[in-house]
């Protein structure tokens, strides 16, 4: 047996093949492209080689670099897998010319099977029913002239071709002619050969294939058959085994035939004999060979409860491993394949970063994957992500398990066929085992998404509160900077007021919706544009699919506005939170402001409501000259700043700097006269203190300038603040914008308390609730002081805001 294996592959099926090994106590030997160093593929393996940087043809199909791989690890056997090199005998030849035994057919057998129009003669010379077709064609006029022969519909067909790549279907003499020099081209640019043949449409065509591995020596053995009809563009795309719906003495006729064309050329090594079954005749006639393992193997190992892999290196090695007969199956397994593509995009491939993996923990639930958390998905390889496997006693609870794990399987950062393959699961025609192979060219695919047209200047995902309970080990709460504007829409929605929406920071997005659900926009003026035509904000807006929502600049006063979705925008949470934090490149979106062509998800509206408008009254008065409410505190005279200084700081109408953000808003205003020279230990400038802990809102002097802290600002710092924006008053900072000015207002903590409430009352029952304001003469930012005697120390507690105390043990130096 071999010592030292090498998978001249990537992905999920290297993931497998090395499975395989490890239980085998074979070392295990990957390659891989540096867009592909941190897959699974790669930290799995015992032992892993770089290809270096490019695509496939520059790393895993550069035949030299795999052997000079396999050479410099000293394997003594290379496992192709699927695609790449696992059907190219000029690959096989190499290795053995290499002394490496190449686990897959001998050369000559891939080469019989290779080209269609030679595996079509040697099935023919071994009774293998055939559809009418004809050899490889001379030119257009033969081509035309065969297809009368033939009979319409046919199938123009590449003989080299594979992988759905190289075929057209032609209806009459016009399609044919259209198609034919397209075929030919296409084969030459792919396979390197121009050469075509036709074969005979069948209108409702299944796909049943079955599965075989043979010693080499006459020995072949059929473990049954599978149906992979459910196909996109010829590409499989849900496999079962075994095939339902397919009588007794067929299945058992279709497996003979696959053993004895297979037998007559000593076939080595795991290959599957690919057959059109005739849905309305029941017949079935012969498509083609893969020499190879297929990318559904996994369903045929669950009901026989063999490893092919495992038997395809025995078989390489020369040890005697497959039984007279097949064993007996047991049961149904499913397979959908997982790929990175968005179906609402004509399937186009998706890259990206991957923010949340979660795979299903389901028993009987068979994971063959690549991807974790923290990946990058490269544009340049195939986007399989991975297979998942469901394997029951029946196909009714084998399909049941498959769409429970779909929906526990969480994947976010890439567009997934996740939500599309658990669609055609629950379609009628795949439970009544009815689909043929040209079925989903016509599935309607309902997804529950919004495309992005245009992102806007600044439009991030947020929920409210944000990221609470992190703020002392310096995690900032993120969510809605004016969460005012942001609980009012999720309330007219009736949402839940964690749900996620749109922060959007003076221009706002353009978006195109594929389902039917209710919006509303808040915050500040901009103007709303619904398919084209004016609407209004506060106001539910019913979204058809297909309907467009354009959100404009931001006009007038303000500088935020909100997009609330029935039943919120759906993306990972991080720390029990969606609010994006840019700055820390987590939350929301993959960690930053969504893009055009970002396809956002949506949770599915489980009641509408009737259309309502929000209440005058009860609008967030947004303005340019604003006054604020704060708590006085944690810093005050005559410890830091003097009476004079706090006076001016009350009095001032502050005007807000262009260099403000989510972090914090600047100010300009009065410089202090400073109670200190300097801050002692803690810095030259006397707005220097050691570091204390920051509240959201606080108001803190960085030098001789005040900063209101956002959402997204540090925890803790070294600067003193003489003021706390108070809980009801906090969605007016955001909503602050260049050029505005602002008068901070002091209150008492029950004046706080009592606005929050009233605060929180009017949201809930959307009706007005009044709270009087109450302003206060600032005193003392100190709440209270005592000594702790068992060890002579002064403790100080400082109003923080509302919420918070600032304890400070000894005294300042």
């Amino acid at each position: 047996m071999f010592k030292k294996v090498l998978i001249a592959n990537r992905g999920a099926i290297a993931t497998r093949i090395t499975r395989s090994l490890n239980e085998m106590d074979i070392t295990s030997v990957a390659v891989f492209a540096e867009a592909d160093r941190d897959s699974l593929h790669v930290s799995l393996a015992d032992e892993a080689y770089s290809l270096g940087e490019g695509r496939a043809t520059d790393t895993y199909l550069d035949q030299q670099k795999i052997i000079t791989m396999a050479k410099q690890s000293g394997a003594e056997a290379i496992h192709p897998g699927y695609g790449f090199l696992s059907e190219n005998p000029n690959f096989a030849r190499l290795c053995a010319d290499n002394e490496i035994v190449f686990l897959g057919p001998m050369p000559e057998q891939m080469e019989a099977f290779g080209l269609k129009h030679s595996a079509r003669a040697l099935a023919e010379a071994n009774d293998v029913p055939l559809l009418p077709g004809t050899g490889l064609l001379d030119s257009l006029d033969d081509a035309v002239e065969q297809a009368v022969i033939v009979g319409y519909p046919v199938m123009l067909k590449s003989t080299a071709g594979g992988g759905g790549i190289g075929m057209m279907r032609c209806d009459d003499e016009k399609s044919l002619r259209q198609a034919f020099n397209s075929v030919k081209n296409l084969s030459a640019n792919n396979f390197s050969n121009d050469g075509v043949f036709l074969e005979k449409f069948i209108t409702r065509a299944r796909h049943i294939e079955v599965q075989a591995i043979g010693d080499g020596k006459g020995h072949v053995l059929a473990l049954g058959d599978r149906d992979c009809s459910s196909q996109r563009r010829n590409q499989k795309v849900i496999e079962e085994a075994p095939a339902p719906n397919i009588p007794a003495d067929i299945r058992a006729e279709m497996q003979a035939v696959a053993v004895r064309l297979l037998s007559s050329i000593n076939y080595r090594s795991a290959g599957t004999v690919e057959f059109v079954y005739d849905a309305d005749n029941q017949t079935f006639y012969f498509l083609e060979v893969n020499t190879r393992l297929q990318v559904e193997h996994g369903v045929t190992e669950e009901i026989y409860a063999v490893d092919l892999v495992r038997w395809m290196i025995e078989v390489g090695a020369g040890v005697p491993c497959l039984p007279e007969s097949a064993p007996e199956s047991k049961g149904h397994a499913i397979q959908v394949r997982l790929y990175a593509e968005d179906p609402q995009k004509q399937f186009q491939p998706s890259s990206g970063l991957l923010t949340e993996v979660i795979w299903p923990q389901q028993k009987n639930i068979r994971l063959d994957y690549w991807i974790k958390a923290g990946i990058d998905v490269s544009p340049f390889y195939d986007p399989m992500l991975a297979k998942i496997i469901s394997h029951a006693d029946n196909r009714e609870q084998a399909h049941q398990q498959l769409l429970s794990a779909l929906d526990e399987l969480e994947v976010y950062g890439v567009e997934t066929n996740a939500a599309y393959v658990s669609q055609v699961l629950q379609d009628d025609a795949f439970l009544s085992a009815a689909i043929t192979t040209r079925y989903l060219d016509s599935f309607q695919y309902l997804p529950t998404t919004l495309n992005v047209l245009s992102a806007g200047t600044m439009t991030t995902i947020q929920d409210y509160p944000g990221r609470v309970g992190y703020w002392d080990i310096g995690v900032p709460p993120s969510g809605p900077f004016d969460s005012m504007s942001f609980r009012l829409g999720n309330r007219l929605l009736g949402n839940d007021e964690s749900c996620a929406g749109l922060e959007i920071t003076l221009s706002g997005p353009e978006l195109s919706f594929n389902v039917a659900t209710q919006v509303v926009v808040t915050g500040a003026e901009l103007a709303i544009l619904h398919n084209g035509q004016s609407a209004a904000a506060w106001t539910v807006i019913n979204i058809k699919p297909g309907d467009t929502l354009k959100l404009g600049q931001v006009k007038g006063a303000g500088a935020r506005a909100y997009l609330l979705i029935a039943g919120g925008i759906q993306c990972p949470e991080y720390l029990g939170s969606r609010s994006t934090f840019t700055l820390g490149q987590f939350g929301g979106h993959v960690g930053r402001t969504i893009k055009t062509g970002d396809v956002l998800h949506l949770a599915p509206a489980e009641q509408l409501v009737d259309v309502a408008a929000l209440a005058d009254s009860l609008k967030p008065a947004i303005q340019h000259n604003w006054k604020i409410h704060v708590v006085y505190g944690p810093h005050g005279a005559p410890d830091f700043f003097t009476d004079d200084d706090i006076s001016r700081f009350f009095e001032a109408e502050w005007k807000i700097h262009y260099n403000s953000s989510r972090t914090g808003v600047r100010l300009i205003g009065p410089r202090p006269d400073w109670a200190r020279t300097d801050g002692g230990e803690a810095g030259l400038h006397p707005s220097n203190i050691h570091d204390n802990a920051y509240a959201v809102g606080s108001i803190d002097f960085t030098g001789d300038m005040p900063i209101i802290l956002g959402p997204d600002g540090p925890s803790l710092g070294g600067f003193v603040c003489p003021a706390t924006v108070i809980t009801a008053d906090l969605w007016k900072v955001g909503q602050l914008k260049a050029g505005d000015t602002v008068q901070f207002v002091p209150v008492s903590i029950e004046t706080a308390n009592a606005l929050e409430k009233a605060q929180k009352k009017s949201i809930e029952t959307l009706e007005l609730v009044a709270s009087d304001i109450v302003p206060v003469i600032p005193e003392s930012p100190i709440y209270a002081q005592t000594i702790d005697e068992t060890v002579d120390l002064n403790i100080t507690y400082r109003l923080a805001g509302d919420h918070y105390l600032l304890v400070e043990f000894g005294e300042q130096t």
